[in-house]
């Protein structure tokens, strides 16, 4: 057993320098590789979120200025509608207005019209009555005639 534990002896004072290797390259390997990559990569996911921390309030500010833009919107639609809305209830006053006129002016002219109308059926009824008379009393001169001469009377004397 004594040249067993010599040999693993042996064994383990041969693995110093591999082990002081191994160490030194560990050691090497934090300070030059693992180190920098764990700054380059905290620094990168530093930068990600930020970017990410400002997109989001960009996305949170342009919501915001869309939502203004959409209630500016809203109101000037509100206001052009308001404004048609106004003009059409202006145009239709204004047609009343021409229709009342028109139908004043029509009223007028049918009166004048009505007047002109029963002037023209009483001068009518006036000529027909002057030549009703006439009529009448030449009938009378035709019927009364022949008697005149029949019995004598009325004659010239």
């Amino acid at each position: 057993m004594d040249t067993t534990l010599r040999q693993v002896g042996q064994l383990l004072l041969d693995a110093v320098p591999t082990m002081v290797m191994l160490l030194l390259l560990y050691a090497i390997y934090q300070n030059l590789v693992r180190k920098p990559l764990e700054r380059m990569l905290a620094e990168r996911r530093e930068r990600t979120e930020g970017a990410l921390q400002r997109a989001r309030a960009d996305i949170a500010a342009s919501e915001a200025r869309t939502q203004e833009y959409e209630e500016k919107l809203r109101e000037a639609r509100l206001a052009i509608f308001k404004a048609q809305e106004a003009r059409r209830q202006q145009a239709q006053q204004m047609r009343a207005q021409a229709l009342d006129e028109a139908r004043k002016r029509a009223q007028e002219q049918i009166r004048v019209a009505r007047i002109a109308v029963d002037q023209d059926i009483a001068q009518a009824r006036a000529s027909l009555q002057g030549e009703a008379e006439r009529l009448a009393s030449e009938i009378i001169r035709t019927i009364l005639k022949p008697a005149e001469a029949v019995t004598g009377i009325g004659g010239p004397a």
